[in-house]
């Protein structure tokens, strides 16, 4: 699953996907899919942010 994550956030940074647009999709998440869900998926995020963007 971290693998189709990790190919996913890449994809939207790809297409001009901001840090600021990918919080609020991480906060929109937290809503539809659940806390824990964004909790496990926020240090994914975070990693291809970093490697991405710097």
């Amino acid at each position: 699953m971290r693998i189709f994550a990790v190919a996913m956030m890449s994809f939207a940074l790809g297409t001009g996907l901001s840090r600021a647009e990918a919080s609020e999709v991480m906060t929109q998440l937290a809503f539809y899919a659940g806390w824990p869900s964004v909790f496990t998926a926020l240090p994914v995020v975070k990693d291809v942010l970093e490697q991405r963007l710097g």
